[in-house]
């Protein structure tokens, strides 16, 4: 589902498979989604519960196209992906999913997660790094929260690499917005 001119533009968004129902954390990713939709996004996820839940369901209850990237042998115990998916991707490994789902994605944000969502992170960062080495645009890459911008900062200082290339934002509503305002709203 590689996003042509005439599809919709796709935003991956990373996330803790581990964020409680009905918490602040579940909440935003629940707007998000939904602000996501609601601005013609095809959403993203890792496709299985807490965040990834979360943002399916608000992409999914505005109308909008769910695609979920699982990974089935990675995690035998998960029973498929959550019901808001509406085109599931298996992948074979945790760094294969994370290549998919930034290849079908034109943006990516990352909300409150752990080591996964910061591995994530890394990689859309990354991304948009190396787009510069054959003459590409760097995807808009979003971090939403306190810890990333501390993360940002440290990788930037110590790595002496380029952060301006991860907008850091305190809210979901302000990383939407960041992507619509690069890729344009449908």
């Amino acid at each position: 589902m590689s996003p042509t001119s005439s599809s919709p533009a796709a935003v991956a968004v990373f996330g803790s498979s581990g964020t409680a129902p009905g918490s602040d954390e579940w909440n935003a990713a629940e707007r998000c989604g939904r602000l996501l939709a609601e601005r013609g996004f095809v959403v993203v996820t890792g496709g299985y519960g807490g965040t990834m839940h979360a943002a399916s369901a608000g992409a999914a209850g505005a109308g909008g196209l769910v695609v979920g990237v699982t990974a089935p042998t990675v995690f035998p115990g998960r029973s498929g992906a959550n019901p808001f998916v509406a085109d599931e991707r298996p992948a074979r490994s945790l760094t294969e999913r994370i290549h998919d789902m930034m290849a079908m994605s034109s943006a990516a944000i990352a909300l409150p997660g752990s080591i996964g969502t910061f591995t994530e992170l890394m990689v859309a960062w990354n991304v948009a790094f190396v787009a510069r080495f054959n003459g590409a645009a760097p995807a808009p890459v979003v971090a939403v929260g306190d810890v990333w911008r501390e993360l940002i900062e440290l990788a930037t200082t110590r790595l002496a690499t380029d952060g301006t290339l991860v907008r850091c934002v305190p809210d979901v509503e302000s990383a939407v917005a960041a992507v619509a305002e690069r890729l344009g709203s449908r």
